[in-house]
């Protein structure tokens, strides 16, 4: 689907990170843990980004987590983090095969901007009864207010700055139904990956996507 939609709403959610609201489309449907590509013009330029929906749901707006290394932001990653309500985007998608199926055990293995989709799943889960485990390595948590909402939901939420191989084991059970989502940069992924591998997990159970 491609179409032009509103920004309904901007919120800072931690460090050189937003969340932009955005209108749902007439029949736009995408499940947690897909993602959409953003496109505009900038200053005369065409730019266009993925990102992954950080929204449990896409009924009437959806949402996507946008962070900025202040050191490497660009033009389009400025004009991202300086909309406001009213102002619109274009948007196609949803993309992607790793997303939430209303597994009985989601374990959500997130680096960095990979909490978007954590807390999107984890949020959805949790409605559906099913149970949640998020493992966030960063050293500027994002999002710390919905991470808080789920542990108080009953959700086991461990944010690290260091190596997560013991944290990774701990929310790994092996239980029947359980599934393993993996979402961040590539050095990120290749960390979770093996310390899946030392926990017994065979990775390619998991569902991974990797922002490059």
């Amino acid at each position: 689907m491609d179409a032009t939609v509103a920004v309904s709403a901007v919120r800072n959610v931690g460090p050189q990170t937003v969340a932009l609201e955005l209108e749902s489309p007439a029949e736009f449907d995408a499940e947690p843990g897909q993602f959409v590509k953003l496109s505009a013009t900038v200053e005369d330029e065409e730019y266009a980004r993925f990102y992954t929906l950080s929204s449990p749901g896409v009924e009437d707006t959806f949402e996507v987590t946008v962070g900025v290394d202040p050191d490497e932001a660009g033009p389009f990653s400025q004009f991202l983090l300086d909309l406001e309500p009213g102002d619109s985007l274009d948007i196609s998608g949803p993309f992607g095969r790793s997303f939430y199926e209303n597994e009985s055990r989601v374990v959500v293995l997130a680096g960095g901007p990979g909490v978007g989709p954590a807390v999107g799943i984890a949020e959805a889960a949790v409605a559906d009864g099913n149970e949640v485990a998020i493992v966030y390595e960063t050293d500027a948590p994002a999002h710390e207010d919905r991470l808080d909402a789920l542990r108080d939901a009953g959700a086991s939420v461990v944010v690290s700055d260091g190596p997560i191989d013991d944290a990774v084991a701990d929310a790994v059970t092996g239980a029947d139904g359980e599934q393993v989502f993996v979402y961040g940069f590539a050095a990120f992924v290749e960390d979770a990956t093996a310390a899946l591998d030392v926990a017994g997990v065979d990775p390619d159970d998991a569902k991974v996507e990797n922002f490059g």
